[in-house]
């Protein structure tokens, strides 16, 4: 069919209903509500689409488009759930259990007949991560539903009047109800207030006697100290007590007009500036028992070593990046003949942290610092040739993070990712060593569309393409068990050796065809002359990308005269 995908960003849950669809054989193209009313009615008129599917929404469609086409609108709530804070109130609320409904659109919101509906288990982490996952995996199970049910014709949608469906409305969740009482809040409480929040709106509060939300709460198991104080730091985050124990939370965000030049988000000891507080740094192998956050950690069972990361929003700054770089190093030191590499779910990586940049003094400066520490550590994965090394990705990736997923020997990735390997959209030609890395995989034909095309493609898409060599068709909660049982398997192969062997030899061939050096000298030549141009898209993309302006990469747009399966309007 000709599917209309109407959105308000083409954010995760909008791209990956984008690449299934076109896996299912639709031809599926997006027009962002944010540009308004007029530009939808516009793409309606210019595609003709047989349906039309709002994966997510912060406005209401036009009346005239629902009541003249057949319009879908995705929800993150169960049957008979409605309003704008579903997922904060069910990790507020504690439920074990949630769903995604999928409904047809009309005057009042989330009132419209029920297309189809589909459950999942909660996970205790933030919502962000949640609505990722879980709420991921199920939105696109009851759409691709509904879309069958829409194209068979004899379904008959089922009215929210219906006894069996329970309606509630659900107000949404304002800062005064998100407001932490340090005093009185236990940490249960403190987290689930945080976790409820992330990545937006965040917990406004007050610290330093300023006013910032906070983003993300990790639980920590033996710092303690009065109800509010600020504890320590780690890694860019900030420790803060509880009444009954601490919280680590890793980003905060000045409030805008507060004075602050760079009002969003980014590693929270940054934004406080200097402070007498200690670094309470955590050892690379942490033993099991603790809890407490870390965002690198090392770990080996048996043959396998597990370097795992987990770094908000999948963005890698300069600091981050040389840290991962000084633990690849230590997990080299340990005799595994196999080393994964990745989070134990959700994002992989995204490639150089764009926020940070935004914020240094130098953005210019600071983006060439933090890409030739990200071309570091990709470099290191590609020179290593005396184990097989797995990249494991529970979650998307994007940009650099792709090219690092693609230096290993291996990529294993769970079926519900989304990964876009191309950088187009932030004005940037790319680099992490992928001119090497990315034709090796899938030839330069293919190299060059996905380049160009700058379009998001589904996990079974990537491993059709070569861009990914094992699907791992588990939830999100079961795939750092699923990885250790694979890579298990892998390390004890009986031709483990003998492919390690020939990793040497062919890495050993390419070098001296083209040394590594060389494709890194080129892409830098390029990115540099881009950093360094203030007239140059990239800064006034990044810029509006990082304080959510028009005009940045959330409002994509297709080249023009691409003959895409689909366009991003």
């Amino acid at each position: 069919m000709d599917i209309l995908l109407v959105a308000s960003a083409f954010n995760s849950l909008t791209q990956r209903v984008y690449a299934e669809l076109s896996d299912h054989g639709h031809r599926v193209d997006v027009v962002l509500a944010s540009h308004g009313a007029d530009a939808v009615r516009a793409a309606v008129a210019g595609t003709r689409p047989e349906l039309v599917v709002a994966p997510m929404l912060r406005t209401a469609l036009p009346e005239d488009l629902w009541r003249e086409h057949t319009c879908l609108v995705v929800h993150p709530g169960p049957p008979g759930d409605r309003g704008p804070s579903s997922l904060d109130w069910a990790i507020t609320d504690r439920a074990t259990h949630w769903g995604v409904t999928v409904l047809q659109a009309e005057a009042a919101m989330d009132a419209g007949d029920i297309w189809a509906a589909t459950p999942f288990e909660t996970a205790p982490v933030g919502k962000s991560d949640l609505y990722r996952n879980e709420a991921s995996d199920a939105a696109v199970a009851a759409v691709l539903l509904a879309v069958r049910r829409y194209a068979e014709g004899s379904y008959k949608p089922r009215p929210q009047s219906d006894p069996a469906v329970e309606v509630t409305w659900r107000d949404p969740l304002r800062q005064p109800r998100r407001r932490i009482d340090w005093d009185r809040d236990s940490t249960d409480t403190v987290l689930r207030k945080l976790r409820a929040a992330d990545s937006q709106p965040g917990v406004l509060d007050e610290v330093h006697g300023r006013e910032v939300f906070l983003h993300g709460g990790h639980p920590e198991d033996r710092l303690r100290g009065r109800p509010g104080e600020l504890l320590a730091t780690r890694a860019g985050a900030v420790c803060r007590a509880t009444r009954d124990g601490a919280v680590w939370i890793p980003e905060l965000r000045p409030r805008k007009n507060s004075g602050d030049p760079a009002p969003f988000k980014r590693p929270a000891a940054s934004v406080l500036g200097p402070t007498a507080l200690p670094e309470a740094a955590a050892p690379l192998e942490l033993p099991p028992e603790r809890r407490t956050w870390t965002d690198i950690r090392y770990r080996r069972q048996g043959d396998v070593g597990f370097l795992t990361f987990s770094f908000p929003g999948g963005a890698m700054s300069t600091d981050q990046c040389r840290r991962l770089l000084a633990a690849y190093r230590h997990a080299l030191d340990r005799p595994t003949p196999v080393l994964v590499l990745g989070g134990a779910r959700d994002f992989f990586s995204n490639g150089i942290h764009l926020n940070v940049i935004e914020a240094a003094p130098d953005p210019a400066a600071e983006s060439w610092t933090n890409l030739n520490a990200m071309n570091d550590l990709v470099e290191a994965v590609l020179r290593t040739t005396d184990r097989l090394v797995v990249a494991a990705l529970g979650g998307n990736a994007a940009a650099g993070g792709v090219m690092l997923a693609l230096a290993a020997d291996e990529v294993w990735c769970r079926t519900g990712a989304v990964l876009n390997p191309h950088y187009r959209r932030m004005g940037l030609y790319g680099s992490e060593l992928w001119t090497y890395s990315l034709p090796r995989r899938v030839g330069a034909r293919t190299a060059e569309r996905l380049t160009t095309e700058a379009l998001p493609v589904s996990a079974a898409t990537a491993h059709g393409l070569g861009l990914v060599d094992r699907l791992l068709p588990v939830p999100a909660a079961g795939f750092a068990a699923e990885t250790g049982r694979t890579a298990a398997a892998l390390a004890a192969a009986p031709d483990l050796g003998r492919r390690i062997e020939a990793k040497a030899a062919a890495r050993a061939r390419d070098e001296s065809r083209r040394p590594l050096a060389d494709h890194r000298r080129a892409e830098l030549a390029r990115m540099h002359a881009v950093f360094f141009d203030p007239g140059a898209p990239y800064h006034a993309l990044r810029s509006a990308f990082v304080r959510k302006a028009p005009g940045g990469s959330a409002r994509p747009l297709a080249p023009a005269g691409d003959p895409l399966p689909g366009n991003v309007r």
